[in-house]
């Protein structure tokens, strides 16, 4: 289970350190992981196994649909597998960092069975949004959660 914020700086060839911590479930075995498109406009980051059945139920989707079409263009099409070399370290393809807005400072955010990558400013907004989330008007299923 992927949890926690962790600030990661991207470096001069657009490859960022996956922490030590994470790498083992994130990337068992050396098996790659899938970086792909948000529509919030940060980057999801899944081991590849987790991935797989999303890419096939996205993949199943009938794509004469615009919505449709235009959601699996997103996931699909931005998807990217990539391996973490000897340092831990994994590219971050440019279509993905221009995508998401990523700079220099990003935040790998975990949300349980992958991450989201924002960048800094992003983040920031993300942390705003949180801040003035109405605690009466809670999605669906969230007004039971007993923390």
């Amino acid at each position: 289970m992927f949890q926690g914020a962790t600030a990661l700086s991207l470096d001069a060839k657009g490859r960022i350190a996956i922490p030590t911590r994470h790498r083992d479930a994130l990337v068992p075995d050396g098996a790659p992981l899938v970086i792909t498109a948000h529509p919030h406009r940060c980057l999801l980051v899944y081991p590849q196994l987790a991935w797989e059945p999303l890419s096939k139920t996205i993949s199943s989707m009938p794509g004469l649909d615009q919505r449709t079409a235009t959601i699996k263009r997103l996931f699909l099409g931005f998807a990217q597998t990539e391996e973490l070399d000897s340092a831990g370290r994994v590219l971050v393809a440019p279509s993905l960092r221009q995508w998401a807005g990523l700079d220099k400072q990003l935040w790998l955010v975990g949300q349980g069975s992958h991450f989201e990558l924002w960048s800094d400013a992003g983040w920031q907004a993300q942390q705003a949004a949180m801040l003035e989330l109405d605690i009466d008007a809670l999605p669906a299923g969230f007004e039971s959660l007993a923390l």
